[in-house]
């Protein structure tokens, strides 16, 4: 079933490929990365019977809904965009005439890291219901409070920003409001919490190298594919007014803005 679902997802991927093409707009990946992950989630859940009812309800509902989620916000954002993101436009830039080819292994890539970032809920399905502790509801409570948490933060983030920018006032200057006055990146901050609910988890069925997906989706947001980037681009775009918001605001973790 991971292959036929690994076929699924490089189809998508390849459908969005097209599309970009035909647009110059490769941003779609973005949305098209969430709804494989949304969709391998949904239909696992449905599908694979070998978990305690209960963690197949929870992985389906939950987890279905946080990348449903997201899948929604990234394709609105998208869909707003006047332009290219501009990741996307330097990449473009940077392979210039080959850049067909080299989006295409990019969203070939990104079929991969569905895989990888699946493998988490694909391993707690195939845990066999005898092979639970008898304490694993309460590690999915535990579990549905962090993922509540999360859930309603980067929502209110997310939407707390897209407001911010449909306001045409508001174009060169920095979202220093709500959630984004105590972090740089709350939406990330709230992603990364997100992954913290499948260890916690995976505890009660002895999968301990589920607590790999913190450290890994920390450095991913960290160091290559979140904040480096949205960083440079918003000291590109706005300048000493972003410069100031970097002095006084926490990058990753929301705490007290400095005076």
């Amino acid at each position: 079933m991971f292959l036929n679902l690994l076929i699924l997802d490089l189809f998508i991927m390849l459908i969005s490929w097209l599309l970009a093409t035909a647009n110059g707009r490769a941003g779609i990946v973005d949305a098209a990365w969430s709804f494989c992950l949304a969709l391998n989630i949904i239909v696992s859940s449905l599908l694979i019977s070998v978990a305690p009812v209960e963690v197949r309800l929870f992985i389906g509902i939950f987890s279905g809904l946080w990348f449903l989620r997201l899948f929604w916000h990234l394709l609105r954002r998208y869909q707003s965009e006047q332009k290219e993101d501009g990741r996307y436009a330097n990449m473009r830039q940077a392979m210039g005439k080959f850049q067909h080819v080299g989006f295409f292994l990019f969203f070939i890539f990104q079929t991969l890291l569905v895989c990888l970032f699946f493998l988490p809920m694909w391993t707690l399905l195939n845990v066999e219901a005898t092979e639970w502790s008898g304490g694993y509801k309460v590690t999915l409570v535990i579990a549905a409070v962090i993922m509540a948490i999360a859930f309603i933060g980067e929502q209110l983030a997310d939407q707390q920003l897209y407001r911010f920018k449909l306001n045409p006032e508001h174009h060169g200057k920095t979202m220093d409001q709500g959630l984004w006055r105590y972090s740089r990146h709350p939406n990330y901050f709230f992603e990364w919490l997100h992954w913290f609910a499948y260890p916690i988890i995976g505890l009660a069925a002895g999968q301990y190298l589920l607590w790999i997906y913190p450290l890994l989706m920390w450095l991913f947001l960290y160091y290559v594919t979140g904040i480096p980037f949205s960083e440079k681009q918003a000291i590109k775009s706005r300048g000493q007014n972003y410069l100031d918001y970097q002095q006084k605001t926490s990058m990753f973790i929301p705490r007290k803005p400095k005076k």
